[in-house]
């Protein structure tokens, strides 16, 4: 059995893996792959393929899209991970009973060539600006309603900064998010979905910190839970969860990251060995004992357990 591991620019990670995969000796090796055309239907030779880069590159999307088909376990999903979005994801969550910053969807500010004004006779114009800053508040923060981590993330703190931000997003969809005035924000890594290491983390340096009992015990227990309950639910394998965290209550402000950030420059030593050996257990696992991707989606099923919209008193 073999392992595949499909990798951008990180430079440590992904070598550290295949060193760790193949050091056990469990029955499975692990290498880089190496692709050039691809013929339709092809039977993959993988039974395992970890992906850190296909949401940057549509060529290696669809030849997992293909290799999914053959059986094979993708970490993560590409079918999945091509559908979700970050407002889908705020959607499910506050459904899931987690706390969620107050947010709104956004039309557009641009199109893209061949879209004319009849083709948007269903948008509202003009946008009620008032109602949506009324609602959301400044400061705010403005991003992309799809793509993880802070690409395109910009703090806006009056109107007029909202206007910058939203007429330089262009064709992007955007939503407009509640600013959490935070005491504490993690970064809570999640592997094979019950593996959680909620990770100090300062995203104004944007820089991973080791802090011992960082979190109160009830506190770091329900970011735990939830982190576990958002990845069951959407199905991803490897993924984060960054939390907001304001007098106990974790705001749940982005989890639409299936390659998180794992590299030993970026990450530190800690962090570094915890995940190398969490996502060798997990596609050790997969190869030897895991169900083909191709299956239904998750959180459909959590959602028939007689879930109603939460409270919001009671979450705050």
């Amino acid at each position: 059995m073999k392992i595949g591991v499909l990798v951008g620019r990180e430079a440590t990670f992904p070598a550290a893996l295949i060193n760790e995969i193949n050091r056990r000796n469990a029955g499975v090796t692990a290498e880089y792959i190496k692709l050039g055309g691809v013929p339709m239907a092809e039977k993959c030779p993988y039974e395992v393929i970890v992906d850190r880069i296909s949401h940057e590159i549509p060529f290696y999307r669809a030849y997992l899209k293909s290799a999914v088909l053959s059986g094979v376990k993708v970490l993560n999903n590409p079918f999945w991970w091509t559908a979700d979005d970050k407002f889908f994801n705020y959607s499910l969550a506050t459904y899931l009973g987690i706390a969620i910053p107050k947010t709104v969807l956004l039309p557009q500010k641009a199109y893209k060539d061949g879209v004319v004004s009849e083709s948007l006779r269903n948008l509202e114009y003009p946008l009620d600006w008032q109602s949506i800053c009324d609602h959301i508040g400044f400061p705010a923060f403005i991003k992309p309603y799809d793509g993880g981590g802070w690409r395109g993330v910009s703090k806006v703190n009056n109107f007029a900064e909202l206007m910058q931000k939203y007429d330089e997003s262009g064709t992007d969809c955007m939503v407009l998010q509640e600013y959490i005035p935070f005491d504490h924000y993690v970064r809570s890594y999640c592997i094979g979905k019950s593996e959680v290491y909620p990770m100090p983390y300062d995203p104004a340096a944007h820089r991973y910190l080791v802090v011992e009992h960082y979190l109160d015990t009830a506190t770091e227990e329900r970011v735990r839970r939830e982190t576990t309950l958002i990845n069951q639910a959407l199905g991803y394998d490897i993924n984060t969860v960054e939390f907001a965290i304001l007098e106990g209550v974790p705001y749940a402000i982005d989890y639409m990251n299936p390659a998180p950030d794992a590299d030993w420059w970026s990450v530190g030593t800690v962090y570094f060995k915890w995940m190398v050996t969490k996502v060798a257990d997990l596609a050790i696992n997969a190869a030897l004992h895991g169900q083909p991707t191709l299956q239904a989606m998750r959180w459909d099923e959590l959602l028939k357990n007689d879930i109603k919209r939460p409270n919001y008193g009671q979450l705050i």
